[in-house]
């Protein structure tokens, strides 16, 4: 029997609750020793004479899916998705299952939580199932590997790499070395067959991959799902591909019939123009897409100590704003809560939406509407200067696409000349403040 940390790889003997080596508590698991032969005689190719036939692309099917996987699934690859118990997961796999076998594929869903009746109820939300969709119910990973090798088919999802279970350990069901071996032997075969392989994983308490660290240097992808389970916005994230960038975003809606691509996000979550003090609209750059969003802020006497509240914004930011409207532009809420947030789903963290976010709450202190028709756009230094963002010419032509009439962005930074908008150059928040507010309102 032998033992390994999965933070550091340090090999002991015998299980000890701490690890020598990097000193952390519950880190030591079992490992599975294997005797690799030595000696094997190895051959080199040149890499100009190998071709790619063998790393062929297939869409998934689904467009938002394929925006963040860049094109689709790579034969042979293994991809791992997970994301929060309830966000959608299992849905996203069945929908891409469904639209490849709908295509004439043919697809292997091996349910390791579910019955096939459970499985088939849920497939049926969506319409017709095609034949060629096809689903086991095993949490053996040695009759799932065989089951590959048995029939290659272009997809399979297991559902869920966590309840796979290896005989031959003595672990438990979820452990960690049960984890590891199954998607190691699951990845191997994939390789082998040419199968693409989707593998669905959960989150811990914390909010991070469950299972070891190992396992995400075993896949290919990484694909995080997110979302708040309350609400219906569903964000696709590519976290690590070998095959392609990393930056772009999937968004979905969760329905009654499972989950619908949003392809204007901006739009669709979009609500009712506001004219009231605290709400400013920005836009934010995510991958090769830009959002509307509509930032929102409150301040409320405070009856003991301050609050800072940020929800979808970013707190350091909020706070650092704070800091710079008091200092440089005379707007104090050192005595009052501030609230901030966006509204419709959308996340707003970058520095981009620092002006947006000073002036929702300036806004909010001194009781002046911002106009509905007004988009500001920029990052704010700590001298209260308005510094340049990329992406800066598409977050305008965006703006403008959306019924935007005047947008306030930084006094330096390329921008191309963009039609049916006024632009307001701004070299500082105290510009940018006056510039927002009404004339009988503004500062000297």
């Amino acid at each position: 029997m032998l033992y390994a940390c999965r933070l550091c790889g340090t090999n002991t003997p015998r299980w000890q609750g701490r690890c020598a080596t990097c000193e952390e508590w519950n880190s030591i698991d079992e490992v599975i020793a294997t005797n690799a032969p030595r000696g094997e005689r190895v051959v080199t190719t040149s890499l100009r004479d190998v071709g790619d036939e063998g790393a062929s692309l297939t869409s998934s099917g689904v467009g938002e899916l394929d925006r963040v996987l860049g094109g689709g699934f790579v034969a042979g690859s293994t991809t791992l998705l997970y994301g929060e118990p309830g966000v959608g997961k299992s849905t996203l796999a069945l929908m891409t299952l469904r639209a490849l076998a709908l295509d004439g594929a043919e697809v292997l869903l091996v349910a390791s939580e579910e019955s096939a009746s459970q499985v088939a109820r849920r497939a049926r939300r969506f319409g017709d199932v095609p034949r060629g969709l096809n689903v086991t119910t095993t949490t053996n990973v040695q009759s799932a590997e065989a089951l590959l090798r048995e029939r290659r088919r272009t997809l399979c999802v297991v559902d869920s790499i966590s309840a796979m279970s290896d005989e031959s350990l003595t672990s438990a069901v979820g452990s960690v070395p049960q984890i590891r071996n199954a998607a190691e032997r699951l990845c191997s075969v994939a390789k082998a067959t040419g199968t693409a392989l989707l593998l669905i994983g959960y989150v811990t308490k914390d909010g991070e991959l469950a299972g070891p660290r190992a396992l995400e240097h075993l896949v290919d992808t990484v694909v995080r799902i997110e979302g708040d389970r309350h609400g219906t916005l569903r964000l696709l994230r590519a976290q690590k591909h070998r095959f392609g960038p990393t930056g772009e975003v999937g968004l979905f809606e969760m329905v009654g019939e499972g989950l619908r691509e949003l392809l204007d996000a901006s739009r669709s979550l979009r609500g009712p123009q506001l004219d009231v003090p605290g709400v400013v609209l920005t836009v934010t750059n995510d991958g090769s897409r830009s959002f509307l969003v509509e930032i929102q802020a409150l301040v409320a006497h405070a009856s003991g100590s301050t609050r800072r509240v940020a929800y979808q914004v970013s707190s350091q930011r909020l706070s650092l704003l704070l800091a710079v409207l008091e200092s440089r532009c005379a707007v104090d809420t050192s005595a009052l809560d501030v609230f901030a947030a966006t509204a419709g789903g959308l996340s707003a963290n970058e520095p981009g939406v620092d002006v947006a976010l000073a002036l929702a709450v300036a806004s909010a202190v001194t009781g002046f509407a911002v106009p509905p028709a007004l988009v500001a756009i920029g990052e704010v230094g700590l001298a209260g200067e308005l510094r340049a963002v990329s992406g800066l010419t598409r977050r305008v032509r965006e703006a403008t696409r959306l019924g935007a009439q005047v947008v306030i962005v930084p006094g330096e930074g390329e921008l191309e000349e963009v039609s049916g908008v006024r632009v307001i150059r701004c070299h500082s928040l105290v510009e940018a403040i006056n510039a927002a507010q009404p004339v009988a309102c503004r500062a000297e």
